[in-house]
């Protein structure tokens, strides 16, 4: 396993980050794996070298944060050898203030989050959404507030326009308050529309860049393959954020470089979101063996220039999906 510092911070986290996902109630979600289940596969990416986890409240209702702490807690010898992430934005309940970025919903949530994940602090506390009810500047000193209580080390954000990232970076910079070190975007072979600003922001001014879905919700973990799997058949999201009649081209590609390398396509996918310059490590869900197994060897997997521009090449813009 390699280690990288988060974006300009000091923090070192490993090249892979287990998305938490995958665990929690699978009433919820039928691909969602309960605690005994989980148990080997975080175990097996902290054999690994992982050190890097990522949740959010909203998984599973809080189910997967629970997990989460109590699958962390067993694992690692101390709660200084892992960086825990999880996030704040979408509903946890009936209420009107149960939900979004406001002063009040922050200081519930990151309480609620730190009792479930049974820890007194989170590494990396972050905004699942833009909130466009509430001003910027209401939650970006919320924000600060939780990491001068010693609750939050970090905070980040994901999925939003590059100018309304920077506009609550100029906020919390004017103000004195903390500023975002990592974004979370969706980023991957059949969906780059962050390339465009958010990614060349990130790099300009240093902050972490951890992708949601690289694998495209394991459509590209298929490719050339037939077999469906319990997720692809329940996801609703897949159709939404993809197209894969229009991608094929590019899956096909991933297909052919990772039959000429003899490697499982999940690993050439990750390898080629992994050396590209903005990224820090991208967030890799996990509900088999082989799952963990490919996103720790994608690690070390090096793509030439050729096959780089072959995976790059047939990509198409497209209307950008949050």
């Amino acid at each position: 396993m390699e280690y990288t510092r988060l974006g300009s911070t000091g923090l070192k986290v490993s090249r892979i980050c287990l998305g938490m996902m995958s665990f929690g109630d699978p009433a919820k979600m039928e691909w969602t794996l309960p605690e005994e289940q989980a148990e080997p596969l975080v175990r097996r990416a902290a054999d690994a070298g992982v050190t890097f986890f990522d949740t959010a409240d909203v998984y599973s209702a809080g189910a997967s944060e629970v997990v989460t702490g109590n699958l962390l807690r067993k694992i690692f010898p101390s709660r200084e050898d892992y960086v825990l992430a999880t996030k704040v934005y979408f509903p946890m309940g009936k209420g009107r203030n149960d939900r979004g970025l406001s002063r009040k919903h922050i200081h519930a949530s990151i309480d609620a989050s730190l009792r479930r994940l049974g820890t007194d602090y989170v590494d990396l506390y972050q905004i699942h959404r833009w909130d466009d009810e509430t001003p910027i500047e209401e939650t970006m000193e919320a924000l600060h507030d939780v990491v001068r209580a010693g609750k939050v080390r970090y905070i980040g954000a994901s999925t939003m326009w590059a100018w309304q990232f920077a506009k609550a970076q100029h906020v919390a910079e004017v103000n004195g308050w903390t500023r975002f070190v990592s974004m979370q975007p969706h980023y991957n072979l059949l969906y780059r529309e962050e390339e465009r600003e958010m990614l060349p922001l990130c790099l300009d001014q240093g902050v972490g860049v951890i992708p949601w879905s690289p694998l495209a919700r394991g459509v590209l973990a298929r490719a050339g393959q037939d077999a469906a799997t319990a997720r692809a058949g329940s996801d609703p999201r897949i159709g939404f954020l993809y197209e894969p009649d229009n991608d094929q081209l590019i899956i096909d590609r991933v297909a052919r470089i990772a039959k000429e390398r003899d490697l499982p396509p999940a690993q050439v996918a990750l390898a080629w979101v992994l050396q590209q310059p903005a990224i820090t490590a991208p967030i890799v869900g996990a509900t088999k063996d082989r799952h963990v197994d490919d996103a720790v060897a994608a690690v070390d997997v090096r793509l030439s220039e050729e096959e780089l521009a072959a995976l790059t090449e047939p990509y198409r813009p497209r209307e950008v999906r949050f």
